[in-house]
């Protein structure tokens, strides 16, 4: 039975194809031979795509902690500088959200909010320059609970490495002068004492004139 099978396929091979089967058989050989080695050709390297992944599982550096800032001084880690961390405040909090590169670093969704105060902007969920601010005095109850959210959210999730100092406004008055100021605290009776003499002249015109009536 064997047997008359590969004589059947011998046949076959040599009516299709016009070779014999032993050249048929080198021929389909030899091709799949050359299949892969081209095919071997056109694969890529491993050894760039092991160190790419290196490169982004890269351990990032522990949050240095920077106490109280001013606001001017919170704009350098804004992620123009990628030597220095990513830093966003919430009221006032300063978070270290390098960890979130992607979301807040430069070219994210979120960039626009690092290197400041953004608490308002956070609460409208606005990208507008004017609402990028600390100042939350006009938000409505909404905006407080959706911005009490995003604080809790910062919270569990960075650490804290600082606060905004704040600025307290100079009030305009009117200013005393010091000379004025001065000679009242030296002499507090000073307009008593002027009217004194007038009053002891009066008392000794009358004593003169009392004098000559006699």
């Amino acid at each position: 039975m064997a047997s008359q099978l590969w004589d059947t396929l011998k046949e076959s091979i040599t009516a299709y194809t016009g070779l014999s089967p032993a050249t048929f058989f080198t021929v389909v050989a030899v091709s799949i031979a050359l299949y892969y080695a081209i095919s071997g050709c056109f694969e890529s390297p491993p050894a760039p795509r092991t160190r790419e992944v290196e490169e982004e599982v890269e351990p990032l550096p522990p949050p240095v902690q920077l106490g109280e800032i001013a606001e001017e001084e919170l704009k350098v880690y804004d992620g123009a500088d990628p030597k220095k961390p990513l830093l966003m405040a919430i009221k006032g909090q300063i978070y270290d959200v390098s960890q979130s590169r992607m979301f807040y670093g430069p070219g994210g969704p979120y960039a626009l909010f690092t290197g400041k105060d953004a608490s308002k902007a956070l609460a409208k969920m606005s990208f507008d320059e004017k609402d990028l601010t600390g100042d939350i005095s006009d938000l409505g109850p909404f905006e407080l609970d959706a911005l009490q959210d995003w604080e809790y959210k910062f919270m569990s999730k960075y650490v804290k490495v600082g606060t905004v100092k704040k600025t307290v406004p100079v009030v305009d008055g009117p200013v005393a002068d010091p000379s004025e100021t001065s000679d009242i605290a030296d002499n507090p009776l000073e307009g008593e004492a002027s009217e004194s003499p007038v009053e002891n002249t009066h008392h000794k015109e009358v004593s003169v004139d009392d004098d000559a009536k006699e």
